[in-house]
């Protein structure tokens, strides 16, 4: 019984925890866009078109 003592407030202090950091997500916007990140993986990264340079086609004609 005199577990209780300890378990009830320890109880209500880790539920006040868990309410702030869930207003602390909501407010700093980690809630925002739940869809994008997870269809971001399946796109290709677009890769920088290398233009031909001068040397560039002199070593491939060697």
């Amino acid at each position: 019984m005199n577990i209780l003592f300890l378990l009830i407030p320890l109880s209500l202090i880790l539920l006040s925890l868990a309410v702030w950091a869930f207003f602390w997500a909501v407010k700093h916007d980690q809630f925002e866009d739940l869809e994008g990140p997870a269809y971001s993986i399946l796109f290709d990264d677009e890769d920088e078109v290398k233009k031909p340079t001068a040397e560039d086609s002199d070593q491939s004609e060697k």
